[in-house]
């Protein structure tokens, strides 16, 4: 006789109430509504995501209900479009989420495929970073920016957005980082007859790994400095992606944090990179 799954064995199922056309989109369902091994593997690790998405936003809700979420470098607007039917469509209507993508072609299929589902809260904005922080279409103070797997300096493009906008929180979860790596590749011979603290990054391998994981720390410093508590973890569970890394940041009460901007500096400084325009600007403190 066929045994009957427990209620454990079925943890990772289909939640009452999800849009099962969005759960085909997400390539979770089939056509037919089906579900595989791989598919389970996709919806635990949506649902893992959102362990850490929902407690935030339950947290963000206490201050209003009409909650203002911004999903920068927001690609096919997957992210948004889970937030919305696992946490605005159900608990938070009033509630509303903006996308925002530089490629056009991904802002109009977001909004034919929310048109589709009859996720109404939702907007999506054809907009360049700049654009985005003036633009009328976008609240003036969002409650939450997020930013999923943003290449490269998406990822600071989705910071800086948030620090002009002064946002309660940020939720990131940075992806491939070039530009550190890149500065600390073309100063290694230099660095490297300095002494040995180069050997850190001496080797490619080394080099790309060391520039993203000093991307994420100062990343994490620029935050602090400008007033926000910042937490970080692993995204365990997120087996198709190496860049699994989550930070977490909420504006607090607290003035700007002045160690936190010194830190930054004396790094900048330790490792070479003080030097370089495009470093001072995109990692920017407080006036």
């Amino acid at each position: 006789m066929k045994k009957t799954a427990t209620p454990k064995a079925r943890r990772y199922e289909v939640r009452p109430g999800q849009s099962l056309e969005l759960l085909k989109e997400l390539h979770i369902l089939t056509r037919d509504g089906q579900m595989n091994q791989d598919s389970r593997r996709k919806l635990k690790q949506i649902y893992h995501l959102m362990q850490f998405i929902e407690p935030l936003l339950e947290e963000l809700g206490q201050q209003r209900t009409d909650l203002q979420i911004v999903d920068h470098g927001a690609g096919k607007s997957y992210l948004g479009f889970i937030i919305h039917d696992l946490y605005v469509r159900p608990r938070a209507p009033g509630s509303h989420i903006h996308g925002i993508e530089r490629r056009h072609e991904l802002v109009e299929r977001s909004r034919e495929l929310a048109a589709r589902l009859g996720f109404a809260s939702m907007s999506f904005h054809g907009l360049a970073v700049a654009e985005s922080i003036v633009s009328p279409l976008l609240p003036e103070r969002p409650d939450l920016v997020t930013a999923l797997h943003a290449c490269d300096t998406a990822t600071d493009d989705a910071i800086d957005f948030a620090l002009k906008k002064q946002a309660q929180a940020l939720l990131i979860v940075p992806c491939c980082q070039a530009e550190v790596a890149a500065h600390l590749r073309q100063d290694k011979a230099a660095a490297l007859a300095r002494g040995a603290f180069a050997e850190l990054w001496r080797h490619p391998l080394h080099t790309r790994e060391f520039g993203s994981h000093v991307t994420n720390v100062l990343r994490c410093l620029q935050l602090e400095a400008h007033g926000y508590q910042v937490s970080v973890t692993e995204l365990v569970g997120w087996e198709h992606s190496l860049k699994n890394e989550l930070i977490i940041a909420r504006r607090s009460a607290a003035r700007p944090q002045r160690q936190a901007a010194q830190r930054l500096v004396e790094l900048l400084q330790m490792l070479g990179l003080a030097e370089n325009a495009n470093l001072r600007q995109r990692f920017y403190l407080p006036a």
